[in-house]
């Protein structure tokens, strides 16, 4: 990962500590997604098992670069970019947590999916879409390796794309839904696992912007793009079934 110049020893060991372990932690929750998708995809429980347990080691990574960073800021008291790289990785490292948590979301609700579902022609949107979501989130952390922002704005700017398909997936799913009955508590599991996916690649645009901020000093300018329409889909309902649990 390139860090900037330091005047003190003491805090370019802290810094690279820290970054280190939010590589780790920012690797796993790659793996994280990955998994996720490949379970979601192709009903793998196993996949899915191991995904819901593997949690824990990103929340542990997250609260150790909680702790570091408050004794790091109050034994080496940073100012000006040496105080912004140490709060990006703080946030960076909330981020990837709650990206975790997601990944986690997706992998307890693989179990209600049957097999034969995983045939319908909605999943393979799904899948499309979240494999979007994951090559988002690869490229959000290679731009934090190499502090490259012409990356990191890509990723912001192609947030409304990803909030554009999971609109997409949400009608088609809802449309399914209205038309075959036996297909409600399939669509049910996998509307919510569409906007967890939705969501994971929100925490990819807030990384983007944490990365600018970090290196540029100031905030991405303009509103960021946003496209997610699923509160007007999810104003359906299928049967006597609300779908406004989704908004």
């Amino acid at each position: 990962m390139v860090l900037p110049a330091h005047t003190s020893k003491a805090f370019d060991s802290d810094l690279r500590n820290l970054s280190q372990t939010l590589a780790e932690m920012g690797g796993l929750a790659e793996r994280q997604v990955a998994d996720a998708v490949k379970a979601l995809t192709t009903g793998d429980r196993e996949t899915a098992r191991r995904l819901v347990m593997a949690d824990s080691s990103i929340d542990s990574m997250q609260r150790t670069i909680d702790e570091r960073v408050v004794e790091t800021i109050a034994r080496r008291q940073p100012v000006a970019v040496d105080l912004r790289e140490v709060l990006g990785i703080l946030r960076i490292a909330h981020e990837l947590e709650r990206i975790g948590d997601l990944a986690k979301n997706i992998g307890k609700r693989v179990p209600a999916i049957r097999g034969e579902d995983l045939t319908r022609s909605s999943m393979l949107g799904v899948r499309s879409m979240a494999l979007d979501i994951s090559r988002q989130l690869r490229e959000v952390l290679d731009s934090l390796a190499c502090r490259d922002l012409e990356m990191a704005v890509d990723v912001w700017i192609r947030d409304a794309d990803i909030d554009r398909l999971c609109t997409i997936r949400s009608r088609e799913l809802l449309a399914c839904m209205a038309e075959d009955a036996g297909a409600v508590t399939f669509g049910i599991h996998l509307l919510f696992c569409t906007k967890n996916l939705e969501r994971i690649g929100d925490h990819a645009t807030n990384i983007a912007e944490a990365v600018y901020y970090m290196v540029k000093g100031e905030t991405l300018s303009g509103e960021r793009p946003k496209a997610d329409l699923t509160s007007m889909a999810t104003g359906m309902t299928v049967g006597a079934t609300s779908m406004d649990f989704l908004a």
